[in-house]
């Protein structure tokens, strides 16, 4: 598994971990990221996500084939939620193997900064005082 993907539909971590499962593989590390219920000292109700699909696909695999290289991974994979999601939803999985735990650690979490960093994908907080904000790093 080497792919980069945006989802409409909830991340199943524990599929996708299965798809990591490599002979050669001594580690396996894997990053969730939730939507919590506040940010920047405001109360959140709701996150939406949105993405340049193209684009964030393309950056999205840039990222997996760099990391794989740079770190050595035997499997690797991203998945990323896009439109509305709720307090304690998963909204962006990271997932890598290797041969061992430093590479995966290291791996997984330069992939997860790349993705916030690079992709295009857009984040609307709506707030408990019914106002919203577009967010990206």
């Amino acid at each position: 598994m080497n792919r980069f993907r945006l989802s409409a539909e909830a991340i199943d971590g524990e599929t996708e971990k299965r798809a990591l499962g490599d002979e050669g593989a001594g580690a396996c590390v894997c990053f969730e990221g939730w939507v919590r219920n506040a940010n920047d000292g405001r109360d959140v109700r709701r996150l939406y996500y949105q993405a340049f699909e193209s684009l964030a696909l393309s950056e999205g695999e840039r990222i997996l084939a760099e990391a794989t290289q740079r770190f050595g991974l035997r499997a690797v994979g991203a998945v990323h939620r896009t439109g509305s999601l709720g307090i304690g939803d998963l909204a962006v999985w990271v997932g890598v193997s290797a041969g061992h735990r430093d590479a995966a650690f290291a791996a997984c979490r330069w992939i997860i900064d790349e993705i916030k960093q690079h992709v295009p994908i857009w984040k609307n907080e709506h707030y408990a005082d019914g106002e919203s904000g577009w967010l990206h790093p």
